[in-house]
């Protein structure tokens, strides 16, 4: 059994690695929640872009660019987005090993070296290059500081090498947010962009609280039903579309607003990512906070019961003394 020193150690040592995991938790906890509100401030700029387009598609079927086409795939293009740093659970593992096995299939179908990675953050950057991935740019500090700009910069060069032949898809590989107690590992195509399916594709997310508990991780199995439109007599109703006079004509227009929405993907990835990242720390911090208060409890119950033994014995031994005189 170990000394009352020793324990009485191991208790200030726990205690002060507790104190860290604490303050860990509220800074992840207030950058978590600088995250949501730039999520939030993106939004409304998001649901206007995408009514434009399923409005132009509603009215022009037909409409096409060089971007949502499809073409046979030889080479790909992966932006992977991780964190710049650890102690955040299994983030960047779960993101790792996504690359992993993406990286693998693409070479088993087309190819080695039919794959070139575009990290974002750090850890994903160091793994794919003791991997021996072909590796594009170094864009880590875009995830301590994300930025719209250099966002539009590297769709801009997707883009234009998609447009060159120089890659055939491109995809992205990242988290999204849901809530402080949700975020799902998420595997998209880029390009070429799938205008349904990015249209139709999971909005919800729980932007009100960094809260987690299992209320919060439980907000949108409550709210994932769309918002329906009725008639004063309650009954369900499809909604008008939107009258648009397009110049000079549709595909023109579709060729600039395509782009931006790229962007729009891109930039919403890369928020997505950063959120999850702190709300994946904030857990870890927290878990490890209470692994600390339960370790605490158990050492302090060790060392009252030694300390209550070392009397034990020198009370007996006082009392021993005593009656042998």
């Amino acid at each position: 059994m170990p000394s009352l020193k020793e324990i009485k150690g191991r208790i200030a040592s726990v205690n002060s690695t507790r104190k860290i995991t604490s303050a860990m938790k509220m800074v992840a906890s207030s950058k978590l929640h600088h995250a949501q509100v730039a999520i939030q401030n993106m939004l409304p700029y998001e649901a206007l872009l995408e009514h434009i387009l399923k409005s132009f598609l509603a009215a022009e079927a037909e409409a096409q660019t060089i971007y949502d086409q499809e073409r046979p795939v030889r080479r790909v293009a992966l932006v992977v987005f991780s964190s710049n740093s650890s102690l955040c659970g299994g983030f960047n593992a779960n993101i790792i090993k996504l690359m992993q096995r993406t990286v693998n299939a693409y070479a088993e179908e087309l190819g080695e070296g039919s794959v070139e990675v575009y990290p974002i953050g750090r850890k994903v950057a160091e793994k794919a290059r003791k991997l021996g991935y072909d590796v594009k740019g170094d864009y880590a500090e875009l995830v301590d500081h994300p930025n719209v700009r250099q966002c539009i910069d590297i769709a801009m060069e997707l883009g234009r090498r998609y447009a060159n032949g120089e890659v055939d898809r491109v995809e992205l590989i990242y988290h999204h947010f849901k809530s402080a107690g949700s975020q799902v590992l998420t595997n998209k195509t880029f390009l070429p962009i799938d205008l349904e399916g990015e249209l139709e594709r999971d909005h919800e997310r729980d932007l009100t609280s960094n809260i987690v508990t299992k209320k919060a991780q439980d907000y949108l199995k409550k709210n994932r039903g769309r918002k329906k439109t009725v008639d004063a007599s309650g009954k369900e109703v499809a909604p008008l579309h939107d009258n648009f006079i397009v110049e000079p004509d549709m595909n023109t227009v579709l060729s600039q607003l395509i782009p931006k929405l790229a962007h729009l993907m891109l930039y919403t990835a890369l928020l997505d990512s950063v959120a999850s990242e702190h709300a994946a720390r904030m857990v870890a911090m927290q878990t490890a906070t209470d692994n600390a208060d339960e370790l605490l409890r158990q050492l302090n119950l060790q060392y009252n019961k030694s300390r209550q033994q070392a009397i034990t014995s020198e009370l007996l031994d006082i009392v021993g003394g005593s009656i042998n005189n």
